[in-house]
């Protein structure tokens, strides 16, 4: 094995490594300071939907930030395409803030996307605040991702 080779694999061994010892920093301080809960996720009766509630403090390192449900002078619903989140099945959801800090998929029907719109067949009511920021990441904690 020359020396080159030999470098190369000690470098792929070092993000492994720093991932590791972070990991181990972490789960040391939850477990020493006690761990906060930042989100918490409940099932919604009769649905395969989460409500998730967010902390304050989550909220703002999440840097969530938010667009509404609008409709053009023709009647058609619009949402930012930001906002827009396409499951494993092909079906299009966006989160919506119903009460502060809490959020939830609601599904949409996109007809078309133009200059950062969704135009929507279907979806939430006009002036319903979603998530335009933040949306995988809520997503995420639905799903139980780092959990």
């Amino acid at each position: 094995m020359n020396k080159t080779y030999k470098n190369r694999s000690a470098l792929l061994l070092i993000p492994a490594a720093l991932l590791a010892f972070w990991s181990l920093v972490a789960e040391s301080a939850n477990t020493d300071a006690g761990q906060i809960e930042v989100a918490t996720s409940a099932a919604i009766v009769g649905s395969e939907l989460k409500k998730i509630t967010l902390i304050q403090s989550a909220v703002e390192r999440l840097d969530i930030q938010f667009g509404e449900i609008k409709m053009t002078a023709s009647g058609q619903l619009t949402v930012p395409y930001s906002a827009l989140w396409y499951d494993l099945q092909g079906k299009t959801w966006v989160f919506v803030n119903p009460q502060l800090r809490v959020f939830m998929r609601d599904p949409v029907e996109v007809e078309s996307i133009s200059a950062g719109l969704a135009f929507l067949t279907a979806g939430p009511a006009v002036g319903t605040k979603v998530v335009v920021i933040g949306v995988a990441e809520l997503h995420g904690i639905e799903s139980g991702v780092g959990h």
